[in-house]
């Protein structure tokens, strides 16, 4: 590693990524799904990488860093008493109504084909004030005229993991949405209360983001899971923008 990189500012970003938007920089030549290139084109942005994918037809919070020790703390964290703060939170529409045995299935773990899911935090959460709180569903969502919707909070990343994981229990995913990742949250209406409170809230409509510079302290307090609260202040306080998609004409 370069001199350069070793000394280059840590920089986190928290990004409300949209549907219809890869994980990548670089386009597949067999789909036309945007990539984060049209959102983070300046060459500031050349160094950062994805921290924990969603895949295209998903939405929410993505972590994005230039800190290859961060990135691998975020999405392979070290088992400690501290795994909670760093679980990963998702809005799930389902097709159909969730009954209490599918939601202990969840609960409990399930079996996918490349293992058992660890247990996880699943509560039922009101259609209305779901609504309410989120932004309008994409056009090509599926519609149905009976759903509900679950949060759930997950230690790992399996591969599509939250959708597997209901359509193995009879409940296909309709609309995917991640609310939270380690110590951050989109806003404090979109907090799971049963989950492990999140230090900092953020309310980032679609396709915003906001970009915080941490220093070498800060980046070893977030990695040893004690961000006090003037780190806690200092996060929030971040100046948030929005990326706009290029043209691509």
């Amino acid at each position: 590693m370069s001199t350069t990189s070793q000394t280059m500012p840590t920089t986190l970003i928290l990004f409300n990524k949209p549907y219809g938007v890869l994980s990548q920089f670089r386009q597949d030549n067999n789909n036309n799904f945007a990539t984060l290139s049209d959102f983070f084109h300046h060459n500031k942005y050349k160094d950062i990488r994805v921290a924990g994918r969603l895949d295209a037809t998903s939405e929410g919070l993505l972590l994005l860093t230039n800190n290859g020790k961060l990135n691998q703390h975020l999405t392979h964290p070290p088992k400690t008493k501290h795994d909670k703060k760093l679980a990963k939170t998702y809005w799930v529409q389902l097709d159909g109504l969730a009954n209490n045995n599918q939601i202990n299935q969840l609960r409990d773990g399930v079996m996918l084909s490349d293992g058992k899911t660890l247990p996880a935090i699943v509560e039922q959460l009101d259609t209305i004030y779901v609504q309410q709180t989120l932004w309008q569903a994409p056009a090509n969502i599926a519609k149905r005229k009976i759903t509900s919707w679950l949060s759930i909070s997950i230690l790992e990343g399996k591969n599509r993991q939250i959708r597997r994981m209901t359509a193995h229990v009879g409940l296909p995913c309709l609309r995917l949405i991640r609310v939270a990742h380690s110590h951050f949250c989109l806003s404090q209406h979109l907090h799971n209360p049963h989950n492990t409170p999140k230090l900092c809230a953020y309310s980032l409509a679609v396709g915003e983001f906001v970009e915080i510079a941490l220093t070498k302290f800060q980046l070893q307090q977030f990695q040893l899971q004690q961000l006090g609260r003037s780190n806690q202040t200092f996060l929030k306080n971040q100046h948030i923008k929005s990326a706009i998609l290029r043209n691509k004409s």
